[in-house]
């Protein structure tokens, strides 16, 4: 999913830096520290910075509180006030609610510029961190109200989401729209409602821009296997090992071993192997098992056949050669040929 951008006409660095004049040497070095407001746009823990000072974790967090405290007083943050309305209206752009990442990622693309729009979003007023959950990612709001409405939405879209579903974006996006009830209309845009599907942490997109539940191997990604799911549910019919390890290495620019591709689709319930070399997902309804399985199971559910109509039937689920069947057929422990000339299981 491509990443929203929107620009700030101000330099974050240039606002931080005078922020800081209005704090003591101290104060300055440990928010700098904290905070990765210097030249290597490394933070550092209260632990670390408390060893260098030889005091205590506790009294580099008072340190650190006072220093904000102090620069939310200061001449200098009323002076920086444009810029930092000016940010307000970036994130209020951007939803009024937005995960840490994606907001970070969407105002600037160096680390360091990124700590020091970190920062501004601490010292300020407007804005409200809100803590990592099991349910969400850490986030950022300018509206406490407008932040809880899209929560309640984003666990109403996660409960009406099968296990395994994929929903093309602009069905999801549709359908969480349906959820939005009391969220003003003019948060309604697609780039808004990406960012929000963003906030949910059992909600997310896989590399083919499908979403589903987080947790889903066909949303979460990790290996061969899910990647070879991927492309054969894109191609739409079955493949063979040897064409799906291709597709991966295509699509996905993934390394897939052909033998490592077979091995995977052995061992992996979703695909059913209907030919030779050849697999299909069985979700698409394939009957699992060898050619003689499909045979006996064909005929459990329709009752006796004839050689033609077994026939029929098998190379709607296997593509093999007609012969191939004719022979399973033939098999006297597995099936009987009646007076009738049609086809029974022999119980086992």
């Amino acid at each position: 999913m491509a990443t929203q951008t929107v620009s700030l006409a101000f330099k974050p660095k240039q606002v931080v830096a005078r922020l800081l004049k209005a704090v003591t040497d101290r104060s300055r070095d440990v928010l700098v520290r904290r905070f990765g407001l210097g030249d290597d746009a490394e933070s550092e823990t209260l632990e670390a910075i408390g060893v260098s000072y030889g005091i205590t974790r506790e009294r580099v967090r008072q340190i650190e509180e006072h220093g904000l405290s102090t620069i939310r007083r200061s001449d200098e943050y009323k002076a920086v006030g444009p810029y930092l309305e000016e940010l307000e209206r970036a994130v209020d752009t951007m939803g009024g609610i937005v995960a840490e990442r994606e907001l970070l990622t969407c105002l600037a693309k160096q680390d360091s510029v990124q700590n020091a729009i970190y920062f501004l979003l601490t010292v300020a007023d407007p804005f409200q961190r809100l803590k990592e959950s099991d349910r969400f990612q850490p986030r950022w709001t300018t509206n406490r109200k407008l932040a809880d409405a899209v929560h309640e939405s984003l666990d109403k879209l996660h409960t009406a989401l099968g296990e395994h579903d994929l929903v093309p974006e602009e069905k999801m996006l549709a359908t969480f729209a349906g959820h939005l009830a009391g969220v003003p209309s003019s948060y309604r845009r697609p780039e808004v409602m990406r960012n929000w599907l963003c906030v949910s942490k059992r909600i997310g997109c896989n590399p083919l821009g499908e979403w589903g539940r987080s947790d889903s191997p066909n949303v979460s990604v990790k290996g061969v296997r899910d990647y070879a799911y991927l492309v054969i549910r894109r191609h739409g019919s079955p493949m063979h090992f040897r064409e799906v390890a291709k597709a991966i290495e295509k699509t996905f620019g993934k390394k897939a071993h052909v033998a490592t591709t077979h091995n995977e689709l052995i061992k992996d319930k979703r695909f059913v192997l209907v030919g030779r070399g050849l697999y299909a997902l069985a979700e698409w309804g394939y009957l699992s098992g060898v050619v003689r399985d499909v045979i006996r199971e064909v005929l459990r559910k329709s009752g006796p056949l004839t050689k033609d109509e077994v026939v029929e039937k098998v190379l709607k689920e296997r593509y093999v050669k007609e012969n191939t069947v004719l022979v399973n057929l033939q098999n006297q422990r597995y099936f009987r040929r009646g007076k009738d000339g049609r086809y029974a299981p022999v119980a086992v």
